[in-house]
C-alpha cells in the first residue's frame, strides 16, 4: 500500500466529521507509542512549554542515573538512547528554543558525566556533534534569544 501525500491527507481530513476525526486520532494512538506521546503533548502539554521542558529534563536526569557504568559500551548505548529520546521530545514541540534548551541540558549532563566522556572517542564525537547542532540552531533564532543562549553554549565549549 502506498502512503498518501500530506496534501491528500489534509483534503480528506477536511471532509470528515468531528466524530470521525476523533475516532481516527484514537485509532492512531493505539498503533505507536510515539503517536500517543505526540497526542499527549498536543492535548495536555503544548500550552505550557516551560513545564514541558522541565518534565523532559527530569526524564533525562532519571535516564542518566540509570546508565550502566560498567563499560563504555553500555554507556555509549545508553547515551545514544537518551539523545534519541531528547530529540524526539524536541521534535514534538517544533520550537527551536525548546530544541536548543533540551540539547544544551543533554550536553551539560554528558559533559559532567562520570566516568569522563574524554576517555571514549565515540562519546566525545556525540558531544561535539550536538554542540555543533546547537550552534547552528541558535544562529536561526532571534538575536535576543541568541544572546541568552550564548552563555550556555560557552559553558559547553569550555
Amino acid at each position: 500500500m502506498k502512503a498518501a501525500t500530506v496534501k491528500e491527507l489534509k483534503q480528506e481530513l477536511s471532509t470528515r466529521s468531528h466524530k470521525e476525526l476523533l475516532e481516527i486520532c484514537l485509532r492512531l494512538s493505539r498503533f505507536k507509542k510515539e503517536n500517543k506521546e505526540l497526542l499527549t503533548y498536543l492535548l495536555f502539554e503544548s500550552f505550557d512549554e516551560t513545564a514541558y521542558i522541565l518534565n523532559v529534563k527530569k526524564e533525562i536526569d532519571e535516564q542518566f542515573e540509570q546508565i550502566n557504568r560498567k563499560s563504555y559500551f553500555y554507556i555509549r548505548k545508553s547515551i545514544r538512547k537518551i539523545l534519541s529520546g531528547t530529540k524526539k521530545f524536541a521534535r514534538y514541540s517544533q520550537k527551536k528554543e525548546t530544541e536548543v534548551e533540551l540539547l544544551i541540558y543533554f550536553c551539560l549532563k554528558l559533559k559532567n558525566f562520570q566516568p569522563s566522556i574524554h576517555k571514549s572517542a565515540a562519546l566525545q564525537n556525540i558531544y561535539i556533534r550536538q554542540v555543533e547542532l546547537i550552534k547552528k540552531t541558535v544562529e536561526q533564532l532571534h538575536e535576543d534569544l541568541q544572546f541568552d543562549y550564548e552563555s550556555d553554549l560557552n559553558k559547553l565549549l569550555h
